[in-house]
């Protein structure tokens, strides 16, 4: 079974190998309900016990495909997120046609509205579409400039001043969720929320992992004085961490062409990897967990294959003489706490 950890103050405990279900709303390509069955199916063999989804993931698909697979069971916990509304647009649409990054049949569009009759109205249709009565945690999805450029202000004051965070604490305080926090691609964004709100967990994807721990500067001392959970995404960097450079795939990193510097010193861990015959997504899976504020590390998955690969990934045992090594060659942080 996978090792359970106390997700912060929220009273909730997750596997700290968790399921993260955007492949399930069909991202970058078409994913057949028996496949999404399979995988989930082979989690729960498994015994992931944390499931991370959001209405934006195939604009409702993955919601309610992971609301299907966990009706029936007991001691999970499940996030999701608010920060999009979904809009209905004329259907059929085209499965096959890449929108926003998923190739869905669901016929909506997603409007960014953080204010506090957006976020009240996103948490009750996440719970229609979901088929639960409960969602344990909700995360505020991709708010910060990275996604929104120079309308962020605009986005921040929706969420500050428009009451999102305020729907948010009264949905807190009533019981009616576990908790709260972010689910973001960058630092910034959660250190200006961090501000105006006490967040029980932050869902950071891609910026506390083998490859960068710039986290550990600001972001992890603030969580850990306000007793914040982090729960890591993305420990693959978009799947440069994953296939490593020895192959003739195109290498991705923030979800877009790896620069060459990035392959070089992914190539270098590799390396050192290799000399200690690890793999290197081993590696990648299991070095977030070392820190006493991560309570989860949640791949994407997208095949019961995908499912069984990454338990022995979980699983593997790594000598300590590979994270010493990566740490005498400057390849982690001196200051980034190792299994």
């Amino acid at each position: 079974m996978i090792t359970r950890r106390n997700l912060g103050k929220t009273g909730l405990t997750v596997t700290e190998l968790g399921f993260g279900a955007a492949p399930l709303g069909n991202l970058f390509k078409p994913l057949p309900d028996a496949t999404a069955r399979e995988t989930l199916a082979a989690a729960e063999q498994a015994g992931f016990g944390y499931y991370d989804t959001a209405p934006f993931y195939g604009f409702g698909l993955s919601e309610r495909r992971l609301g299907d697979s966990l009706r029936s069971r007991k001691d999970i916990v499940l996030s999701t997120k608010v920060g999009r509304l979904l809009k209905p647009v004329p259907g059929p649409v085209d499965e096959a046609v890449v929108r926003h990054g998923y190739a869905t049949p669901m016929p909506f569009e997603p409007v960014y509205d953080y204010s506090y009759d957006a976020v009240m109205r996103s948490f009750r249709e996440s719970l229609q579409r979901l088929g639960l009565s409960r969602i344990d945690l909700l995360y505020i999805h991709d708010i910060g400039r990275l996604t929104h450029g120079d309308a962020n202000a605009a986005r921040m004051a929706e969420l500050t001043k428009g009451g999102g965070l305020k729907a948010l604490e009264e949905l807190r305080s009533a019981g009616a969720i576990s908790g709260f926090g972010m689910g973001v691609n960058e630092i910034p964004a959660c250190l200006e929320v961090m501000a105006h709100a006490r967040l029980d967990v932050i869902l950071l994807a891609g910026r506390y992992t083998l490859l960068e721990q710039n986290a550990l500067d600001e972001l992890f001392p603030a969580c850990e004085a306000a007793g914040t959970a982090i729960v890591v995404g993305g420990p693959y960097n978009s799947g440069i961490l994953a296939v490593g450079t020895k192959t003739s795939v195109p290498l991705y990193y923030d979800y877009e062409p790896a620069p060459a510097a990035v392959i070089e010193k992914v190539r270098k861990i590799e390396s050192v990897c290799d000399r200690h015959a690890v793999p290197l997504a081993a590696a990648a899976l299991q070095f977030p967990l070392a820190h006493s504020i991560v309570a989860s590390v949640i791949p994407g998955l997208d095949s019961a294959t995908r499912v069984e690969q990454t338990i022995a990934l979980y699983r593997h045992k790594i000598p300590a003489a590979l994270w010493q090594d990566l740490r005498s060659e400057n390849l982690i942080r001196a200051d980034a706490p190792i299994p």
